[in-house]
């Protein structure tokens, strides 16, 4: 490590987005160091080993990006690599286990063919298509917008008219996103496929009239524009390791077991690293913390340096690791494993399942069924696995449980939940299989099932995301209202907090959310347009 205590920006956490931030700076000629509590870098986008003795790298948190522009990765030189899936999605039919519904992307005709065997009324695929066709339109005009300064909503909403997506701004934007799915689709089935877009990580209704469901829905949708979810080859941590190596190549300083106790004014950073208590100084601090997490590091009194109560919001899912010794069979024998887990696999995420679930997790009860959404990393990129474990057929699966809040998990009661949330999953899962689960799990070398369950606070406490929130806390619109003060690089970029020397430059920046990397190139953004006017002084 450099000796030296004063830097240009002293970056606090090293997560994907604090690396972006730093490589920015740092290619722009300032010193900067970055202090990452955990031995690694990387964050919540990591690849681990998550059973002893086993040769597998899962993505254990993230898993999946659609938010990485670009831009982003041509400014940075990263080389990455993200393969495209050829199947959108599976969804069985809980009223006869023996179909589903299975969206090829790449054979209209055969998803079609697939909605009339499921049931689906007449004009129903069609209506399916034409309305993400609309959604399509908004995305594509606002994308471009998510590495750029903030606009306000009546000039976004311009730029949405004249890209020809006014309606899809009314059904998006202005209410709530159940009144469009429930109007233009029929079938519960259909009707579920596409709510789930704006319930992951996300404890809401269709019809909430404060329109998170709504955000978390433009969000699952712009990513590139076109809402494509990619594999990352290699895994979460080859997308984390290609942002530390262009960190470091670009000589920004990074600093693992580096625990930060304190953020003062003034641009103070304390920090605990190999047993003893340290201090820096910058005239930036980036917090990639929670913004939760940063007001316990300033020790202000204040609630919320940014006032945005959306920081507070709680997380609201299970996340379950499996790591088998085949695909499972299915129930509905007429598609093949390989085809129903190369996309998501949606199971009990029908429009009146996913209602019923919300509705008994706000009593205080774990849904039965649990929605859930399966991702099957190893088939579309085999090398996160062994070349033993690869000729032996093994498969990777990543569950995400849908509702399940943050609010039924306490301190006391994780370790229980733990189980019966595992147990739901399993049961949601066996519901659609023609055998159980259970007797495909690979054991590692000291007998243990190759499963990992992880609560909220387990979440919290593995990688700081408070109440659980993959997002850092409720998403925000990609823009912001009108009359709201753009009067500083910071508020122009969406990463301002009641001090100008701290910025936000993770998931909790506006426009921050999933592996994307924008909050941290928007806070460089911010810290380089500030300067400006000192560097040609």
């Amino acid at each position: 490590m450099s000796s030296n205590t004063e830097f240009d920006a002293i970056i606090v956490g090293g997560g994907h987005n604090g690396l972006a931030a730093a490589a920015y700076l740092a290619k722009a000629g300032r010193d900067v160091l970055v202090l990452e509590k955990l031995e690694h870098a990387g964050g919540a986008a990591v690849s681990a080993h998550a059973f002893d003795g086993v040769d597998a790298r899962l993505s254990r948190y993230s898993y999946l990006v659609s938010l990485l522009s670009q831009q982003i990765i041509d400014d940075l030189g990263l080389r990455i690599e993200l393969a495209r899936r050829r199947y959108s999605s599976y969804t069985p039919d809980p009223r006869d286990s023996g179909r589903a519904l299975l969206v090829d992307n790449e054979d209209a005709a055969a998803t079609a063919a697939s909605f009339a065997a499921v049931g689906a009324p007449d004009g129903e695929f069609g209506a399916f298509t034409a309305f993400y066709a609309a959604c399509r339109k908004l995305t594509e005009a606002l994308w471009p917008t998510m590495t750029a300064p903030l606009l306000p909503r009546s000039e976004a909403r311009s730029l949405a008219a004249r890209a020809g997506a006014s309606a899809a701004w009314e059904a998006m934007i202005e209410r709530p996103i159940g009144d469009a799915i429930s109007q233009d689709l029929h079938s519960d089935l259909v009707r579920g496929v596409v709510l789930t877009d704006a319930l992951i990580g996300t404890f809401a209704r269709a019809d909430d009239e404060d329109l998170q469901q709504n955000i978390c829905f433009l969000y699952h949708l712009i990513g590139g524009g076109t809402g494509d979810w990619d594999v990352p080859v290699g895994g979460m941590g080859a997308v984390s390791g290609e942002l530390e190596r262009a960190a470091r190549h670009a000589g920004a300083t990074i600093l693992t077991s580096a625990d930060v106790t304190a953020v003062r004014p003034g641009g103070v950073v304390g920090y605990r690293h190999g047993g003893e208590d340290h201090r820096a100084t910058a005239r930036w601090i980036l917090s990639n913390v929670a913004p939760v997490v940063l007001d316990r590091l300033r020790d202000s009194g204040t609630r919320n340096g940014t006032d945005n109560p959306n920081h507070r919001r709680e997380g609201a899912q299970v996340k379950v690791n499996l790591l088998l010794k085949r695909l499972p069979r299915l129930l509905d024998g007429s598609v093949s494993p390989e085809a129903a887990f190369g996309g998501t696999f949606h199971i009990n995420e029908t429009w009146s399942q996913l209602d019923a679930a919300y509705l008994s997790a706000a009593g205080g009860s774990v849904p039965s069924p649990l929605p859930c959404e399966i991702y099957c990393h190893s088939l579309t990129d085999p090398s996160i696995l062994s070349p033993e474990l690869q000729a032996a057929g093994a498969q990777t699966l990543t569950v995400f449980g849908l509702h399940v809040p943050n609010r039924l998990v306490t301190a006391e009661n994780n370790e229980d939940r733990r189980t019966e949330l595992q147990s739901a999953v399993l049961a949601s899962l066996n519901s659609v299989l023609a055998e159980p689960i259970e007797d495909l799990l690979l054991t590692g070398p000291d007998g243990r099932p190759c499963i990992e369950t992880k609560t909220t606070l387990d979440i919290e406490r593995a990688v700081g995301m408070p109440r659980g929130n993959i997002f850092h806390g409720g998403l925000d619109w990609p823009f912001v209202e009108d009359g709201d003060p753009l009067d500083t690089p910071a508020r122009r970029w969406g990463v301002a907090t009641d001090d100008p020397q701290i910025l936000l430059c993770g998931s909790g920046a506006r426009r921050g959310g999933a592996v994307s990397a924008i909050g941290g190139h928007n806070a460089a953004m911010a810290v380089l347009e500030a300067e400006q006017p000192l560097r040609h002084a």
